[in-house]
């Protein structure tokens, strides 16, 4: 049986739950705000894993959704589906929006993934054959960018003024007469059993066992804009959280992280 002391207890807490509710936010209890980032699969991903722990110390609650491919993490942000993402240098983000008209901006420099060239066939450059089949990125930015390596290298040469989306097409000069096969970037550690030689960017490198300062018989030197970047929608840039999300990767346990799981094969920029 209920007593009018006990009704009177469940009308105060009911009382005090609604007021507690109508209460701004900043009276509160703070609730974490919850934020949704993409990251491609490996390191960029499981980097994040790690500024989830010191963004949740900050305040934010960082929902990881992993993308196995370049193109949609910035479809999927540009739609509202993301709040920001995480695994993209400016060429490619740059070129991504001349493309396809996206609204998203960086907001914070993050870590270099060199990319290196593999072969199972040879162990190194100069042991490649005349007229090596070489699989190359299908994208303009990491196209290019490894042609640009295979220029540093002196391998080929491109015609002046191609800027850092060179093509196939640029090429001038080409020694080894080099068979270039264009791939999707997930697809080019899986296609060294097909062909001679294969640019793999280290995020796919890595967890397909590969490390650029190990085993590539070429690999790119740390310079340019081809730091990776955390990217939102230019209409979230000035938000609070996106200073603190930038804050919470560029930390000192993050850095400490990539410093004992990467073998120098991933680079940060703070």
């Amino acid at each position: 049986m209920t007593t009018f002391r006990s009704r009177r207890f469940v009308l105060a807490a009911v009382a005090v739950a609604a007021a507690a509710a109508a209460l701004p936010l900043g009276v509160r209890a703070q609730a974490p705000q919850v934020i949704k980032i993409g990251g491609t699969a490996g390191p960029h991903s499981q980097i994040l894993e790690v500024v989830k722990q010191v963004a949740a110390k900050n305040g934010l609650a960082l929902k990881i959704i992993e993308f196995t491919d370049y193109i949609t993490p910035n479809v999927a942000l540009d739609a509202g589906d993301l709040d920001a993402n995480s695994y993209q240098h400016t060429p490619f983000l740059e070129q991504q929006k001349k493309d396809r008209g996206f609204k998203i901006e960086a907001v914070g420099l993050t870590v270099n993934f060199p990319i290196g060239l593999y072969s199972k066939r040879y162990k190194s450059w100069d042991a490649l054959p005349d007229g090596a089949r070489v699989a190359i990125p299908n994208d303009p930015t990491n196209g290019g960018r490894t042609l640009l390596v295979l220029q540093d290298k002196g391998a080929i040469k491109l015609r002046d003024g191609v800027g850092w989306s060179p093509t196939v097409l640029d090429v001038v000069q080409n020694p080894k007469k080099l068979k270039f096969v264009e791939l999707e970037a997930a697809q080019t550690p899986r296609a060294l059993d097909d062909v001679d030689v294969a640019a793999v960017n280290t995020n796919f490198a890595i967890p397909a066992g590969l490390n650029p300062g190990r085993d590539a018989i070429l690999r790119e030197d740390p310079k340019g804009p081809y730091v990776n970047l955390i990217a939102v929608r230019s209409v979230d840039r000035d938000k609070p959280w996106v200073r603190t999300l930038v804050e919470s990767y560029r930390s000192p346990e993050v850095k400490a992280f990539i410093a004992g799981k990467y073998d120098g094969a991933v680079l940060t920029s703070w």
